[in-house]
């Protein structure tokens, strides 16, 4: 199966680009859902369609909650295009990406044969594979990974005596949040640093920041359609202005659109904006910052975090 369609890069994500994009006309369970509420960034956007277009081996860094892997996704829901996620925690190992041997029943007797991993399974078939927290992986499995990371990269099974070529709709990308500089400011534990070979063979690596204001104020209503709009413009404010303390040292922890969608979603159930704030944010800063914090959450919306108050916006 290969692509049997070309898009409009401009009619279909509204960036300004002549590009024509390669897609399915067809859906298979792999292909994401589309998600109607998601807001694509331009720049990050053309580098993924460049990866689908050209086969370039695209990474998208940033901080957590800016929508890394769902950007990746929502391009690849649009285009049709099957899409897969492997999580590069400290429990993948080299035998879940390569394969193992394992005993199967054949014909009421118990046989060993070989079990294809991700990385042989996906490289034959037209599905973008996609590697989440990369600079988290272990340095064995990430030795794996860079064979493929060339256009053509084959992919040798030493156990099988037998050598993959990549099918000529497979796609390789990459979420990071330190592009391979491991944990420098203590905020991504486990973040490992990696081998500067490994990191020259991705292509294109795109940075993807916080939406502009607005934008997320209209991605939380689309998610949380019963809060009012007023409400969550002081709800992102705050947001901004953890990024902007922790950004200059203030705080150790920031607010994601994530967390923002989570404090609307607890404002529902608890019927209280402070409450809800407390459960979803403030609980899980350091102590020592939580008189900062509780400045902001004044700032924004003009009584002290402590005070009691029902929800504006139920």
């Amino acid at each position: 199966m290969t692509p049997d369609l070309l898009l409009s890069a401009r009619e279909v994500f509204g960036i300004d680009s002549l590009l024509q994009v390669p897609a399915f006309s067809t859906r298979d369970e792999h292909v994401p859902e589309v998600d109607h509420a998601y807001r694509f960034n331009a720049d990050v956007t053309l580098a993924l369609l460049a990866g689908f277009t050209r086969n370039r081996r695209v990474m998208v860094q940033g901080l957590h909650g800016t929508g890394k892997s769902t950007h990746i996704e929502q391009v690849a829901a649009r285009l049709n295009w099957p899409c897969v996620r492997v999580n590069l925690d400290g429990h993948i190992s080299r035998l879940d990406l390569v394969g193992r041997d394992a005993v199967v029943l054949r014909q009421g007797k118990q046989v060993t044969e070989f079990q294809e991993g991700i990385v042989p399974w996906a490289l034959q078939r037209p599905v973008a594979l996609v590697f989440d927290e990369y600079d988290a992986g272990r340095p064995d499995v990430m030795f794996v990974i860079q064979r493929i990371l060339e256009r053509e990269g084959k992919f040798t099974l030493t156990d099988q005596n037998r050598v993959i070529s990549p099918h000529p709709s497979f796609r390789l990308f990459a979420t990071a949040n330190t592009v391979g500089l491991g944990n420098l400011n203590g905020l991504y534990h486990g973040a490992q640093k990696l081998n500067h070979a490994q990191i020259d063979r991705w292509n294109i690596v795109a940075t993807l920041n916080y939406l502009p204001a607005d934008e997320e104020i209209a991605i939380v209503l689309a998610r949380v359609p019963g809060t009012k709009r007023e409400l969550v413009r002081a709800m992102v404010a705050v947001a901004e202005l953890t990024r902007k303390g922790f950004a200059v040292g203030d705080v150790s922890t920031l607010m994601s659109p994530r967390t923002v969608i989570t404090w609307a979603e607890n404002c529902e159930i608890f019927r209280h904006v402070a409450l809800a704030f407390r459960l979803s944010f403030l609980n899980k800063c350091d102590e020592a910052e939580w008189p900062i914090v509780a400045e902001y959450f004044q700032r924004c919306f003009g009584a002290e975090l402590a005070e009691s108050y029902s929800n504006p916006g139920a």
